[in-house]
């Protein structure tokens, strides 16, 4: 495998992601925003911000899927949350669980949350991209 994630002694604990990705592998694979729509383009879960992590966490799957990756294979995820508060953890973290419930495995590899004020469309309400290394 061409990752390693690690929790270096030192840094705070944390159950979502770990704090260090080590990448040995050759292939990167680049996996752009996705949002919460579905195979025809559909934005679905309008307005369900738990809903619509668990859409685009399904997502970044399948695009991982074409490039011969799975989320095993990530090295690094960056998420863009429209309005983010800390109080939107709780639900935050609902969509990732029920994400990793669809999946079969929970992503954990060093994650960024980032508050923006707006995204492509107005009813996505968050988009994950994610850099994935094979060998």
């Amino acid at each position: 495998m061409a990752i390693t994630l690690e929790s270096p002694e030192g840094l705070p604990p944390n159950e979502l992601y770990r704090h260090v990705s080590v990448a040995t592998g050759s292939k990167i694979v680049l996996v752009s925003g996705q949002v919460s729509s579905d195979a025809e383009g559909t934005t679905v879960d309008a307005g369900d911000l738990a809903a619509q992590i668990e859409r685009c966490y399904r997502n970044v799957a399948t695009a991982l899927a074409g490039a011969g990756a799975t989320f095993d294979d990530v090295a690094r995820l960056n998420v863009y949350v429209v309005d983010w508060t800390p109080d939107k953890m709780p639900v935050f973290l609902e969509g990732i669980d029920r994400a990793s419930e669809m999946l079969g495995a929970k992503p954990v590899p060093p994650l960024t949350v980032v508050g923006v004020s707006a995204l492509a469309a107005p009813e996505y309400l968050v988009e994950v991209e994610a850099t994935a290394v094979l060998d």
